[in-house]
């Protein structure tokens, strides 16, 4: 069974910051979003990049991701089953933030 995230439709104020953090935020969602865009598009890839994430962590980031369109996966019909994830054309939008989040945190690391 599924569990609900608290925070998915909490927004009292009708905030931007609120939703859009509702939709990424947390400690691994943009790291996530990064790395499939970065070509790191299976689940053992993932945890290759982000090694500080768990198994267990992994798999319902992944999900809410998908379950918010910001992702798809993609299952292909072979023998053992593949999947890959990719970042979908509505998660594309959150990639120029990324970017930007990524340029000040190496700006702000030489200081």
């Amino acid at each position: 069974m599924a569990t609900k995230r608290k925070t998915k439709d909490f927004n009292p104020y009708n905030c931007g910051v609120t939703h859009f953090l509702n939709k990424v935020g947390g400690k691994w969602k943009v790291l996530v979003i990064h790395g499939i865009n970065m070509g790191y598009n299976r689940f053992s890839t993932l945890q290759k990049a982000i090694p500080q994430i768990s198994k267990q962590m992994l798999i319902n980031q992944l999900r809410e991701l998908e379950e918010d369109k910001i992702i798809e996966r993609k299952v292909f019909a072979e023998i053992p089953p593949r999947v890959e994830y990719s970042v979908s054309k509505y998660g594309k939008t959150i990639l120029p933030l990324i970017k930007r989040i990524q340029q000040w945190g190496l700006a702000d690391m030489k200081k």
